[in-house]
């Protein structure tokens, strides 16, 4: 162990804040960035290195080496701040839907008008046929009436906000009738009876959690009810001895009723593909035919877009939702209703199961998958890789058709001087990050929900396996 004496001897080897920043590199990198960053990292790489001799880690030697590389370290440290922490990762999870990587990726029509939209001005509250200021739904509303066949449409931040905006500007102080199997909790521990309770209005639980009845929604209705509500229980399924009233039903009792009716959709699946993973997926178009009064959906589930929630539905009903000074809050952006007027036209064009990447990779065959993944397979091996192709199932995620599984074709890969979980850490660290799964040592890739032009970088970051 050094004595004092040593370590102060250390420590007076220090380089000095003035000395580091009059290096020529150093000068080279506050040319490039700014005195202020540099110096402030410079700073915090000298008392790294303090500590580091303070707990007796560094000798005289090691100090000498990290101080001929503090150039460097303050060009990575840099690098590294300045770089965006939010970036593109390659899901090879098999999820489509995967809420912790994005939910669903939008169209390259879509990413387009987002990234001119966002680098110029536009008319979002400008109305150019009468030169006066228009309100920002206006030709996202135009758009989703006349592809939908309902009233009028507005857009907020994403679906529980939605769902927010309809409760706490028509319910606020009254009683929403709610069906106990819909009580649902959707991700981050948040849960219908909580957002209900912070909008002001008041639960009223009818029927049992596996079966309610019409009959129950009609004897709970009083002078104190404001609204029925419908949840589609998005991310689970209640089977077996089941029953609920069909929406032409709850709407028929809305009417005689004098109570507005809404349903919350949960994945925006506007109309129905035939796809057999979505045959229980309510869609929107279903409803509005019912007649029931509000729909509120995400925009980045099953519509394909981004992150949105939308209403839609009887004009009056969504001008006092308008009015309501939270919807301020809870408005989205002109790049949002760039991206979604962009998805809308893909589907008023009629070619959005072609275009929309949602629904290729939904529509995707097992043995396209396949023939891509035995492709990937034979340039592993040639790196020396053990990999073959093996059955395996994707899963639509992002709270649309629990339980539902597509079958696919799985590559699977075993690292031959790592452990899976060793190579997994590594790939995931990579750029871009690769993410995968493990199973049984090995690991897993599921090409459905990776981009054909991504695959030459998978082949590259398992490549970079074999550098480190």
């Amino acid at each position: 162990m050094p004595t004092q004496s040593t370590q102060d001897s250390i420590l007076q080897r220090l380089p000095s804040i003035d000395g580091i920043l009059q290096h020529p590199r150093v000068q080279a990198l506050i040319g490039e960035y700014s005195r202020p960053l540099v110096l402030e990292e410079a700073r915090s790489l000298v008392e790294e290195l303090r500590s580091q001799a303070l707990s007796d880690s560094l000798d005289e030697a090691d100090l000498a080496r990290a101080a001929a590389q503090i150039p460097e370290r303050l060009r990575e440290r840099i690098s590294s701040r300045l770089s965006p922490a939010l970036r593109k990762v390659i899901n090879a999870y098999g999820v489509i839907l995967h809420t912790n990587v994005g939910r669903a990726p939008i169209s390259p029509a879509a990413a387009r008008a987002m990234g001119e939209l966002a680098s110029s001005y536009s008319n979002l509250e400008f109305n150019l046929d009468s030169g006066k200021r228009g309100h920002r739904d206006l030709n996202f509303e135009a758009r989703a009436t006349r592809l939908l066949g309902c009233e009028a449409a507005t857009v907020a931040n994403n679906n529980a906000a939605a769902l927010f905006l309809i409760l706490n500007t028509l319910a606020r102080g009254r009683n929403v009738l709610v069906s106990r199997g819909e009580l649902i909790e959707i991700g981050g521990s948040f849960r219908l009876p909580s957002i209900m309770e912070a909008s002001g209005a008041a639960l009223r639980e009818v029927g049992t959690t596996n079966k309610t009845r019409l009959p129950d929604y009609e004897q709970a209705i009083d002078e104190e009810t404001a609204l029925i509500l419908r949840v589609h229980p998005s991310n689970y399924k209640i089977t077996g001895f089941t029953l609920k009233p069909r929406l032409d039903e709850m709407a028929d009792l809305a009417r005689r009723s004098d109570i507005p009716l809404v349903e919350d959709v949960g994945s925006g699946y506007l109309f129905s593909t035939g796809h057999p993973a979505l045959s229980q997926e309510p869609t929107v178009q279903e409803a509005v035919q019912a007649g029931i009064d509000l729909i509120c959906f995400s925009g980045d589930k099953l519509l394909g877009g981004p992150q949105g929630g939308i209403i839609v539905g009887r004009s009056d009903l969504l001008g006092r939702i308008r009015k309501n000074p939270l919807m301020r809050a809870c408005r989205v952006d002109k790049v949002t209703y760039a991206a979604l007027e962009h998805v809308l036209i893909e589907y008023e064009q009629g070619r959005w199961q072609e275009t929309l990447p949602v629904y290729r990779m939904l529509r995707a065959t097992a043995e396209e998958i396949g023939s891509r993944a035995s492709r990937i397979a034979d340039q592993l091996a040639r790196c020396g890789f053990q990999a073959e192709v093996v059955d395996g199932e994707s899963l639509i995620g992002g709270g649309s058709a629990p339980e539902e599984r597509l079958p696919t074709r799985l590559l699977s890969v075993q690292p031959s001087d790592l452990s899976a979980a060793q190579a997994e850490r590594r790939l995931r660290r990579h750029d871009p990050p690769l993410l995968v799964r493990i199973e049984k040592d090995r690991l897993l890739l599921d090409l459905r929900t990776v981009f054909p032009d991504d695959d030459e970088l998978i082949v590259q970051a398992f490549q970079s396996l074999l550098e480190e």
